[in-house]
């Protein structure tokens, strides 16, 4: 451990709070216990943004693997908060193999996506076919996040529907995605649960999320629960 880290580790531990390091180890269960301190998020966000302001912080995103789940989180806001395009994937390359947890994975927003849609759809492309789920998640996410609304095309939904894995964090980003679509792009999302273009688990895991938004109206959760595959129906439509 050098000095950066050491001095890292004792600003991380003096945030700590033990009744959140109880209600985390439940929230992301597949990481040990003793890797996690226990900072709430907004104390985190709070020491990035100033720890980000130092020549340390790039220095920090150098040293690979982290030992502390805060670490990690740590990293990826240091990464949200980056303003270059092409720094941030090249970034993300090195960071994303290393993430271990849907919470890790789902707290890194770059910012500087959102004006540089055409050039990051290439980059998504290749993080769909990782073969590390946490990537694939990622990419999911960012597929929910930006292209969503105007920025929207058939094609994407596509890409997200191929996707096939026995992972269940990949799973259920995949039904989380659809569940978002069905509110945003309801005509053009519904013949994937007709035609019934998921696999079994994530299609009903899409309709149930779907249900349960504000955004979906009655009657078209009426219609959605009509679609529920049921377990003696096991056909699946792969096309």
């Amino acid at each position: 451990m050098n000095e950066l880290e050491k001095w890292l580790e004792i600003q991380l531990f003096a945030l700590q709070d033990l009744s959140y390091k109880d209600f985390q180890t439940k929230l992301v269960p597949n990481l040990p216990p003793e890797s996690i301190i226990g900072v709430r998020m907004p104390a985190l966000r709070k020491f990035a943004r100033d720890f980000m302001k130092t020549a340390e912080s790039a220095e920090f995103l150098k040293h690979l693997p982290h030992r502390y789940y805060e670490e990690n989180n740590l990293h990826g806001l240091l990464l949200s908060g980056m303003r270059n395009f092409s720094e941030v994937l090249v970034a993300l390359d090195v960071f994303l193999p290393y993430v271990d947890n849907w919470a890790t994975c789902d707290l890194i927003h770059p910012k500087v996506f959102g004006k540089h849609l055409c050039q990051l759809l290439p980059q998504i492309r290749v993080w769909l076919a990782s073969d590390h789920p946490y990537t694939v998640r990622f990419g999911i996410g960012m597929l929910m996040r930006y292209y969503l609304d105007a920025a929207f095309s058939p094609e994407y939904p596509q890409w997200v529907a191929q996707i096939r894995s026995e992972d269940y964090y990949v799973n259920m980003m995949v039904a989380w995605y659809f569940a978002t679509a069905l509110a945003k792009q309801y005509i053009e999302i519904l013949p994937y649960l007709e035609s019934r273009k998921l696999a079994q688990w994530t299609h009903n895991k899409a309709i149930q999320k779907a249900c349960e938004s504000y955004r979906i109206c009655e009657v078209q959760k009426k219609y959605l629960c009509e679609l529920k595959w049921k377990k003696e129906d096991n056909t699946e439509n792969k096309a």
